[in-house]
């Protein structure tokens, strides 16, 4: 579960609404020198229906309208984009390091075996094409069109939240407009007390639409993206590797060159816990001598 995330979109909620029912007012020179003030019933002040129609409605169309498709997979976003860590590069490094070992050992033929255990479809796809003896330069680009054509998938639906962000806004001030120039139509016969109460009204909108694209739809093209880059580095790693080990290079130079491609930190737990394993199975050694 992507806690991080949740933890911000509770964190803008509240802050948004202790900022609308709390007030502070600062005393110099008095004790105590700060006073709150609570004020729930403001939040009512703060819902307006005709102004969700408006907003919200207006937007979600114009998403649907753009990106017909792809509006209906909202659901599967919003799951993706939970999901803490789908995609660990330390783990494709030690799963090609150990096909990389078998493969030196009893030959490509013998990977068919862990392709078929593989839950990532392409990984599954890179270790059968050099297992059924594909031409090197034909493995690369498969592969490498493969997560252009995917990338590109991500980044359309990125580019669908990036779009409901624009409109939020823009439906905001639409909703604004609405409502001034209702008031202003009849404000001839309108008592002036009315006119504060009215303007409150018209400017809800504008609230909605910068909530909706910043603590909304902001947030979530940004998760995305983060998920795809995410995918996309542990795709060049399996690409790089797959093709070291059809060129039959070394187990232990092959892990070197694969940790190029994540960060310092995340090498040396990698390398920490590849050490491990000597370092036991050397103690066990002792303890039966």
């Amino acid at each position: 579960m992507n806690i991080v995330y949740l933890i911000g979109i509770v964190l803008a909620v509240a802050f948004t609404i202790f900022g609308i029912i709390v007030g502070i007012s600062i005393n110099p020179g008095e004790t105590p020198m700060f006073s709150f003030s609570f004020a729930p019933d403001s939040l009512w002040n703060f819902f307006d229906l005709s102004s969700v129609l408006i907003v919200v409605g207006g937007t979600l169309a114009v998403v649907i309208a753009c990106y017909p498709k792809l509006a209906k997979s909202f659901p599967k976003h919003i799951k993706i984009m939970l999901q803490a860590k789908a995609f660990d590069p330390t783990m494709y490094v030690d799963q090609l390091v150990e096909l990389a070992q078998i493969a030196r050992k009893n030959g490509l033929l013998a990977l068919e075996e862990k392709a078929n255990d593989q839950s990532d479809p392409f990984f599954r796809q890179a270790i059968m094409l050099i297992v059924d003896a594909n031409d090197p330069d034909r493995v690369r680009s498969i592969l490498e069109n493969d997560i252009e054509q995917t990338s590109a998938r991500h980044q359309e639906v990125v580019a669908m939240y990036e779009r409901g962000s624009n409109a939020a806004p823009a439906f905001g001030m639409i909703g604004t407009l609405i409502g001034l120039i209702n008031m202003l139509k009849s404000l001839s016969d309108a008592d002036m007390n009315s006119l504060g109460p009215n303007m409150s009204v018209a400017l809800v909108t504008t609230f909605y639409g910068s909530f909706l694209a910043h603590v909304i739809f902001n947030p979530i093209a940004a998760n995305l993206t983060a998920r795809d880059e995410e995918e996309i580095l542990c795709r060049q790693i399996v690409v790089e590797g797959i093709m070291a080990i059809q060129s039959g290079e070394n187990p232990k130079f092959l892990r070197e060159r694969l940790l190029t491609f994540i960060n310092q930190k995340q090498r040396d737990s990698s390398g920490d816990e590849a050490g491990a394993k000597p370092k036991g199975s050397k103690r066990q050694k002792k303890d039966k001598g």
